[in-house]
C-alpha cells in the first residue's frame, strides 16, 4: 500500500487515498467511458479528503448506487463513493486525478459494465 495524493484539475478539491493501485479497472459503462475513467477501489476509509468538500458536487444514475463526486469549479471527476455487495462503504478512485501516478506503467483490467446489469 502507498499513499497517493489527488485533486481535481484546478486544486479546489483534494484527497490523499491509501491504495496498492494492483487492480485499475477499465469500465466501458456509458459514464466510465464518456469520462475515461480509470478506477480503484478502496474501503471508504483509505480515503481522506483534504480540502474541497465545499466545492463538490454529486451526480448519481441507473440504479443510484455510486455517488459520483466532481468539483463544480473544473468539472474533474476525482472519486465515487458507493457500497460492497457486502455492505462496506468503498470510494471508486479515478486513478487519472492521482499525481505522480505514471500511467504507462500501469495496464487496467478491462471491466464490461455496459452489459454488466443486464
Amino acid at each position: 500500500m502507498a499513499l497517493h495524493k489527488g485533486s481535481c484539475h484546478c486544486g479546489k478539491v483534494a484527497y490523499e487515498v491509501e491504495t496498492n493501485l494492483d487492480q485499475v479497472i477499465e469500465c466501458n459503462c456509458s459514464i466510465c467511458s464518456r469520462k475515461g475513467y480509470l478506477l480503484t477501489f478502496v474501503p471508504r476509509g483509505a480515503l481522506t479528503l483534504i480540502r474541497g468538500e465545499e466545492d463538490l458536487s454529486t451526480y448519481t444514475f441507473n440504479t443510484h448506487t455510486i455517488q459520483h463526486r466532481f468539483c463544480t469549479t473544473c468539472g474533474s471527476a476525482t472519486f465515487g463513493e458507493g457500497k460492497q455487495p457486502t455492505g462496506e462503504a468503498m470510494a471508486a478512485i479515478n486513478v487519472r486525478c492521482l499525481e505522480t501516478v505514471d500511467l504507462a506503467e500501469i495496464k487496467p483490467i478491462p471491466f464490461n459494465g455496459r452489459d454488466a446489469r443486464r
